[in-house]
């Protein structure tokens, strides 16, 4: 299986969906405990709920699982939240904290290695060669990371999560305008939003957003109970959510085009 899927567009917009891949090597999935066969972790379909808002956009999904390789990780394996509990580029606990391997069965520095080059490296190749295509034809890019996850997991964070997650690492990776309009338009709507609280983007959003020099990039991560019918298998999505949160989206990302663009040509 190739490790993404690739939807060119025309316009300068990138939506990226790195953890919504369920595919498991054979070999690999034969050392996974039944917690780690679960997927749990998987931003179930959010890649559905984005489904049709921006059509001229680029999508890229990966198609690998996340316990595969965190294509949101650092491809050295430096953590991105230091000193908090969090999950590594090839994970060995879930969400919960809990093992995702049978005993002595965790991948070794060389498979590691291996995964990156496999699954990792493609992925964000694509990435890399969608940006500079999109630039030379825009004279900018926008990089949307698109995720989602449980609203209430003790081991990563206190208390319930709010729906709409907003992660410019403190305005680093975007231009100021962008950030006001996307968080403006949050706060506006029925759902509870924060910006740079617990999710500050992660090193998709860190590595390309590089406002400088025409690229930005902007991470939005979602609150399953705002548009699943259950934070637990059988995962589905709900369509009155959805068609509640859908609008809210699109506003965002065509907030973040309208400033770019403007930001651009200034």
């Amino acid at each position: 299986m190739e490790p993404f899927t690739l939807n060119r567009g025309d316009s300068p917009l990138i939506l990226a969906f790195p953890h919504v891949g369920t595919f498991v090597p054979a070999d690999i999935a034969g050392r996974l405990n039944e917690r780690g066969t679960a997927l749990v972790d998987t931003d179930w379909f959010i890649d559905e709920v984005y489904e049709g808002l921006m059509p001229e956009a680029t999508t890229i999904r990966a198609t690998f699982s996340r316990y595969v390789i965190d294509a949101n990780r650092d491809p050295e394996g430096v953590s991105l939240y230091p000193g908090q509990n969090t999950t590594t580029l090839c994970p060995t606990i879930d969400f919960e904290g809990q093992p995702l391997y049978h005993l002595g069965q965790e991948p070794t520095p060389g498979e590691i290695e291996a995964r990156r080059i496999a699954f990792h490296s493609p992925y964000h190749a694509a990435i890399r060669e969608e940006i500079a295509r999109i630039k030379a034809k825009h004279g900018f890019a926008v990089l949307y990371d698109g995720h989602s996850i449980r609203s209430e997991l003790p081991f990563l964070f206190e208390g319930t999560l709010p729906a709409l997650n907003l992660g410019t690492n403190e305005g680093a990776t975007l231009f100021p305008e962008m950030e006001k309009r996307a968080f403006e338009i949050a706060q506006q709507s029925s759902f509870e939003s924060v910006w740079n609280g617990r999710f500050k983007g992660g090193w998709t959003t860190r590595h390309y957003g590089q406002p400088d020099q025409n690229i930005c990039a902007f991470q939005m991560e979602i609150a399953q109970s705002a548009y699943l019918k259950t934070e637990h298998a059988p995962w589905a999505l709900d369509a009155e959510k959805c068609a509640h949160l859908r609008p809210i989206l699109k506003s965002i990302l065509e907030a973040l085009l309208d400033e770019a663009a403007r930001a651009a040509a200034a």
